[in-house]
């Protein structure tokens, strides 16, 4: 099987079947579908466990569609040669998270509505990231979805939902002014940021010419990072009490459900990059996270799927 074979053959299994089931058993079978080990990667919580079966039997009851929210950073990690677009990582986590919720869509109408809520207007500010790249992104992710919704169940409907659309320009710097302050004082000043976090950060910021000079500019910008996860629309949005949180990893409060990207990868898929493993006849999916690609030996093969387009579809990572 070629890697070509082997993806057509995993968006086939996408297509969705007729099935029924007892209404009286609908709210079980969705509960089971969406905790089900074979895609969690972590325990739920019991508290949240029963936030996740509220939502459920509340949409159920009022004929509304099973809404997640997944935040995440709305771009593709400047240091990666596949910047500013969307690669293979997206595309496998969308095709796993699609397997995972496909039952669901078989037996309820309404189906599911996975809103991936970007923080891309933080990134621009944070990260360096130039507003035509998160743009730019955006615009691939989009695409990515129409092509995927040919094979996925009608009523699956990925969506992608800019935190910075709940605010005009100035709002929002109102906002984050206020958190970041709030934050001196919770923090004594700056937060105190050990090796590791150091390195998320360092890996993370494009740096401006000079911006290094600052001794505290990693300091400075985790302050601002901890600041945005606080202004007044996001938590809000994103922890609706009619959503189910989903993350890749346990959140630090445990109230998520915790996927992964792949059946293999936990790590994050915007900084990350796609790749398939030989196993057998067959491959596996991975998502590669950035200390993974500098250690994984990896070659490249070119690829052509149908109505698949955009730069970084021409070519796949074999490692």
């Amino acid at each position: 099987m070629t890697p070509k074979e082997f993806i057509e053959y995993r968006l086939s299994e996408l297509k969705p079947k007729d099935k029924t089931i007892l209404k009286e058993e609908l709210v079980g079978f969705i509960f089971n579908v969406i905790m089900s080990k074979k895609f969690r990667k972590f325990s739920v919580i019991p508290e949240y466990q029963d936030h996740i079966k509220k939502v459920i039997t509340e949409s159920v009851r009022d004929d509304l569609p099973i809404k997640f929210s997944f935040p995440f950073g709305g771009y593709k990690l400047w240091r990666f040669e596949e910047t500013p677009e969307v690669d293979w990582a997206e595309l496998f986590t969308l095709m796993y998270y699609a397997k995972w919720l496909k039952p669901v869509c078989e037996v309820y109408k309404p189906g599911v509505i996975f809103d991936f809520a970007s923080d891309d207007m933080i990134v621009e500010r944070m990260n360096n990231i130039p507003k035509k790249d998160t743009e730019k992104y955006r615009q691939s992710f989009n695409e990515l979805v129409n092509f995927l919704q040919e094979y996925i169940p009608k009523n699956l409907k990925f969506i992608f939902t800019p935190i910075s659309s709940f605010y005009t320009e100035e709002e929002f710097e109102k906002d984050l002014a206020d958190k970041i302050e709030k934050k001196k004082k919770e923090f004594g000043g700056l937060p105190v940021l050990d090796d590791k976090k150091k390195g998320m950060v360092e890996l993370n910021v494009k740096l401006n010419p000079g911006q290094d000079s600052d001794l505290l500019w990693r300091e400075k910008i985790e302050l601002t990072h901890q600041a945005y996860y606080a202004v007044d629309k996001r938590r809000p949005y994103n922890r609706a009490k009619d959503k189910i949180l989903a993350f890749t990893y346990p959140l630090k409060d445990g109230k998520s459900i915790s996927v992964g990207t792949t059946k293999t990868s936990v790590a994050k898929f915007w900084v990350g990059v796609g790749a398939l493993k030989k196993k057998g006849e067959e491959f596996v999916e991975y998502v590669l996270s950035p200390s993974q690609i500098e250690t994984a030996k990896s070659t490249s093969e070119s690829i052509s799927i149908d109505g698949l387009s955009g730069k970084n579809f021409n070519r796949i990572k074999i490692i």
